[in-house]
């Protein structure tokens, strides 16, 4: 039925739609998202994931929330919508997202946490988990939540649960600290740019204030660290490079051996180099799987479709497995799970660790390129350290806004099909590949966007191959 305005309720079809993402829950409040919808998806929550106890559920949710204004009312309500069909809630407050997926782990509880990540201050959404940190997605329970929320979530008649509060920082940070050794490497000097983001809660928790733990040897300045939703310095999402731009600059100013920069949520870590240069992901996917592989020697180290070449060249010189796979968390954890995999790493800021069920952790990575450069010898920078997989010219994320995302692609297909050495897949969009050069082309799921992302030998082919494409997906 319409809402008041005269356009769809948030209850109807075309509104969950809206809201009810692939991965997550996620919209503008109250607009799309409000305490009435939140409060149905935690009933929906409740039911589709069978967790009452007397149904063999672990009885209990766990939640956290990031800094957003609209934070409080969303969880009271969603934690209401839990506890009327049954169940317990445990609260963790302000939390970072792999804060999130730590209590789950941990507790052994499926989990909520309220976020919309990098989105402007007017969003929120969950991001929600089975116990052990299983993702939760369209395919795996979010489209039985849309469908049940749509009918009408009927009635428990059963007893109420009851919401307690848990205080999980000083657990997730020693838990992290014992994961990555950072106590013994020689003194560096990092700033971090929280972005007003979960990033300024939890980074002084693991890097400098663990009871019990020994010091560690890094010199922190802090950049944007006051918890604040509205985003008042710059938006919390460090794949846009004018949000590296303050922490670039005082990388330089400070002299520092490295910037680290984090999400609104602090699940995604971007890195600086001493010279104010961004790193790739691919770079530091390439670092985490050769330290991991270190470890673990002949494991399967996960990559996605964007990666660089790069990535599976050096897990293969250091003897692991290099898996390819589609974009996303939910493909990447399955696959995972499927092949036993020690890591993952995206191109997208995201790192997965099966040493933290499988989940991704901005702060662990971060632990681990801290660890890499503070354990090398007196002198090295992080850009010498990193020079070996700097081996490729790529293009970054390249977006087309299109009528017919199908046709553009055919046209490109059409147009590449008879040049010689040329392979295709259709693993996530289309990838096409040359041994100088490949290019992945793939629609939004949520926009009518068609996204290109470019990669070569040289710079020369690497514009080459990246203007000609864009040039057939823009045509009129």
């Amino acid at each position: 039925m319409a809402g008041a305005s005269g356009t769809p309720s948030s209850r109807d079809g075309a509104g969950l739609d809206a809201v009810i993402k692939a991965y997550d829950v996620r919209g503008l409040v109250p607009e799309q998202f409000d305490a009435d919808l939140a409060r149905l998806l935690g009933a929906a929550f409740v039911e589709v994931l069978g967790i009452r106890a007397e149904e063999g559920g672990a009885g209990a949710v766990v939640i956290g929330q990031d800094m957003r204004p609209s934070g409080d009312d969303l969880v009271a309500a969603f934690a209401e919508g839990v506890c009327s069909h049954g169940c317990d809630v445990i609260r963790i407050g302000l939390a970072s997202t792999d804060g999130l997926y730590f209590a789950s782990g941990d507790l052994g509880l499926p989990g909520a946490m309220f976020t919309a990540s990098h989105n402007p201050a007017q969003y929120n959404g969950i991001k929600l988990c089975r116990a052990g940190a299983a993702p939760v997605g369209l395919e795996t329970g979010l489209r039985e939540m849309r469908d049940l929320v749509e009918a009408g979530v009927p009635a428990y008649s059963g007893p109420a649960g009851s919401v307690t509060t848990r205080d999980t920082m000083p657990a997730y940070a020693g838990f992290l600290r014992s994961l990555v050794d950072l106590s013994s490497g020689r003194e560096l000097s990092v700033v971090i740019d929280a972005g007003n983001g979960m990033a300024g809660l939890t980074a002084p928790a693991v890097l400098e204030t663990v009871a019990g733990l020994p010091e560690l040897p890094l010199r922190i300045t802090p950049l944007y660290f006051e918890l604040d939703g509205t985003f008042p310095n710059h938006e919390a999402n460090p794949i846009e490079p004018e949000n590296l731009r303050d922490l670039q600059a005082a990388v330089i100013a400070a002299g520092a051996d490295i910037g680290l920069a984090f999400d609104g949520d602090a699940d995604r870590c971007f890195v600086i180099d001493e010279r104010g240069v961004a790193v790739t992901p691919s770079a530091i996917t390439a670092l985490i799987a050769e330290r991991e592989l270190q470890r673990r020697p002949g494991s399967t180290i996960i990559y996605n479709c964007i990666s660089s070449r790069a990535v599976p060249e050096v897990i293969a010189e250091s003897g692991g497995v290099a898996e390819r796979t589609r974009v996303g968390h939910s493909f990447i954890k399955a696959r995972m799970a499927e092949t036993g995999a020690v890591f993952g790493g995206e191109h997208s800021g995201h790192f997965y660790f099966t040493d933290f069920w499988r989940a991704d952790s901005g702060m662990l990575a971060a632990m681990h390129v801290l660890a890499a450069l503070g354990s090398a010898p007196e002198g090295t920078t992080l850009s010498s350290l990193l020079s070996r997989y700097d081996r490729y010219v790529a293009s970054g994320e390249l977006n087309s806004v299109v009528t017919d995302a199908a046709a553009a692609r055919d046209r490109v297909r059409q147009a590449f099909t008879s040049r010689p050495d040329v392979s295709f897949d259709d693993l996530d969009g289309m990838t096409v590949s040359t041994p100088d050069w490949w290019f992945n082309l793939r629609p939004s799921n949520t926009e009518p966007l068609l996204r290109l992302n470019v990669e070569a030998v040289d710079a020369g082919t690497m514009e080459s191959v990246r203007d000609e494409v864009l040039a057939i997906v823009r045509e009129a």
